[in-house]
């Protein structure tokens, strides 16, 4: 992949900038350090940086389709271009190089705005139609690809980072507290939603068209469809789901291994990453792959025992780093510029020095293990829900739950009865008291809460381990793991991740699978173990599952640094008016208690999110908005009182998972 960048006028007589067009690429150079190149036509120019991975001599970009009338800039992956390019050149089309990219002028012009549903691969396009005047962007099938646009007073700018359109003199700097509200509320932000005004997301498996009348229009040709709960075929045998889950992930791996440069495997010592490497080696039994894994000093969360077998196992060329708490503060301010929005947790630090090692040791791709959790059911919230299927009727838990949550539940997904994560009328509340006192007036303005987030009729119907599968694609995957932890961590260093569990056609298959069969008799991902064990040893196929988990804030916070005193110190909070000191001041104390350590699969991390988002600020030079006024003064929460509640709201009950 690559970074792309851009403006487009309705106006066509508007002349472009150069200087502009190239300071917006220039801010993602990192993204593509070995070429760069550039369009530009009265109301349009297009920015190009490239990461060399396929047809090194030729695959320049942008592309333009045969008759030079189409126009085109990509940061991605075409997997299945070899059939593409085949079907289009018997339609006529003729290329120039072996680039996967260079099809996408040439499949815009055969199949119009519906051509994205046809590409398999990771990918963020803008394509010029120099005919109609028509620039369109668009988006990968699961959001593994980021991009970014602005309005402007002109017309549209966009960009694969944010750091692009920030480099837009016409683009505003002010925070947008709503996206805070997302991060504490939910996984991630959620796109459109990002943390600055008037700067969105293109929402995954969508295609933005905007017009030379000045129009624009967002047409969704992708989306997570998993079947009726009523039409599951519950009858289905197990073997015959794994054979159908081992073709279609073994032909996702051959997919990505496709790169005229090496390509390597993160490998946590975890089920999945040790999946997808055993799986690799299959392929390629010839080949001795480099592999790259953290570790800790910390026993409690270092995996080097199992990552060390999978290195025996597979007889890999093997890197590896230990971070210790020091190590996560010292490259906080990386991980935010890199992540462009304030962080619930410190882990992206390592996948930071993950593509650090695999930079050094001159590997450009690796593939990872993402998308498996949320695919499979491996977050205990999936287990949890199936035992509470099987303990409660209907009318127990409807008479059970309170009427509030269950209005609450209805709002956001369209189901009074379906548990996400934790009761969110209670946290708002909580939520509330965390924020200044000057913006309890205003709260209405930023709360995330006050509307749905996702399309509710995909869950309507389904079988609950199919709605938190939904929700975790929609609130988890692409905005938090794919773009903190996977996309800009990853290319800051030039090093492109792949993901084949995210596969379309390995999705395909895992959406037929019968839930009784991903969790079964207690056992999370019972399908993709049983896979597993075909490629894996048992110790790693039958191992507890372990999250990948790095030091949270009251590790930094009794490192009582220089850089995080002062970003979390009570003139720092006041001056900027977002949280309440005392609030903040509590949860510093709580921080520094012995054993006082998150649980990172059931507990909020509020003192990171606090933490990071005043670097946010500072990094950014952003301004954050001022409140808006009371229409009544609201007391002051009394700081030991609310701390108490806070502290219990944070903690999610597991019970209650």
């Amino acid at each position: 992949m690559c970074g792309i960048a851009g403006i487009y006028t309705p106006d066509r007589t508007t002349p472009m900038a150069p200087s502009v067009l190239d300071a917006m690429t220039e801010a993602v150079r990192h993204r593509g350090p070995d070429d760069h190149g550039r369009f530009l036509a009265p109301g349009v120019g297009l920015g190009f940086r490239r990461l060399s991975i396929v047809d090194l001599a030729a695959g320049h970009q942008p592309v333009r389709s045969q008759d030079a009338t189409v126009v085109s800039v990509c940061n991605g992956e075409v997997y299945n271009h070899v059939a593409l390019r085949r079907a289009l050149e018997a339609a006529g089309h003729r290329f120039v190089s072996r680039s996967d990219t260079e099809i996408i002028p040439a499949l815009y012009q055969t199949f119009g705005l519906d051509f994205a549903r046809r590409i398999n691969g990771q990918f963020a396009f803008a394509v010029y139609d120099q005919v109609r005047h028509r620039l369109v962007l668009g988006r990968d099938q699961i959001g593994i690809a980021p991009l970014f646009f602005a309005q402007t007073e002109a017309g549209v700018v966009f960009g694969s980072e944010i750091k692009a359109l920030l480099a837009h003199p016409g683009v505003s700097r002010e925070v947008d507290l709503r996206g805070l509200d997302q991060i504490l509320t939910f996984p991630g932000l959620v796109s459109p939603q990002t943390l600055i005004r008037g700067i969105e997301s293109l929402p995954p498996g969508t295609v933005m068209v905007f017009e030379a009348d000045g129009s624009r229009r967002s047409l969704r040709y992708w989306d997570l469809d998993y079947p009726l709960a009523d039409d599951i075929d519950h009858g289905r045998r197990l073997e015959d789901c794994v054979d159908e889950l081992d073709a279609a992930l073994t032909q996702s791996i051959r997919y990505r291994l496709q790169a005229d440069v090496p390509v390597g495997n993160y490998l946590s010592g975890g089920l999945d990453s040790s999946l997808i490497a055993a799986m690799t080696r299959t392929l390629t039994p010839g080949e001795r792959r480099h592999t790259f894994s953290i570790t800790f000093d910390d026993a409690r969360i270092d995996e080097s025992h199992y990552q060390q077998m999978m290195v025996q196992a597979l007889g890999s060329r093997h890197h590896a780093m230990c971070m210790r708490p020091g190590d996560i503060e010292s490259r906080l301010a990386d991980i935010v510029r890199c992540a462009e929005a304030p962080l619930r947790e410190s882990y992206n630090a390592c996948t930071l020095a993950l593509s650090r090692l695999a930079r050094d040791a001159g590997v450009k791709v690796v593939l990872t293990g993402e998308g498996a959790d949320e695919l499979f059911g491996g977050y205990v919230g999936y287990r949890l829900d199936m035992l509470r299927q099987e303990s409660r009727s209907a009318d127990e838990a409807d008479e059970l739950a309170d009427i509030l949550e269950r209005q609450m539940r209805e709002r956001l997904w369209g189901d009074g009865k379906l548990f996400y994560e934790k009761p969110y009328h209670a946290f708002r509340e909580t939520k509330r008291a965390l924020y200044a006192t000057p913006r309890h007036g205003s709260f209405a303005d930023i709360d995330c809460l006050k509307s749905g987030l996702v399309d509710t009729s995909r869950l309507r119907g389904r079988h609950p381990f199919h709605q938190r599968s939904y929700l975790d694609f929609k609130l988890r995957m692409a905005d938090h793991l794919l773009a903190d932890h996977g996309d800009r961590v990853s290319y800051v260093n030039g090093v492109e991740a792949r993901y084949p569990f995210l596969d379309v056609q390995v999705i395909e298959v895992a959406s037929r699978i019968p839930p009784h069969l991903m969790v079964h008799e207690g056992e999370e991902k019972h399908v993709l173990k049983q896979l597993a064990r075909r490629y894996l040893p048992g110790a790693i196929v039958d191992r507890q599952k372990f999250s990948f988990v790095a030091p949270s804030s009251s590790s930094l916070a009794r490192q009582a640094t220089p850089q995080v005193q002062a970003l979390l110190s009570p003139q720092r909070i006041a001056r900027d008016g977002v949280f309440d000191p005392a609030a903040v001041a509590q949860l510093q104390r709580q921080g520094l208690v012995p054993g006082a350590e998150p649980n990172q699969t059931f507990d909020d991390d509020v003192l990171m999110v606090v933490l990071t988002f005043n670097l946010f600020v500072d990094l950014f030079q952003l301004r954050v908005p001022a409140p808006a006024p009371a229409p009544a003064p609201a007391p002051a929460p009394d700081p030991q009182g609310w701390s108490d509640d806070l502290s219990a709201a944070l903690a999610c009950d597991a019970d209650a998972w």
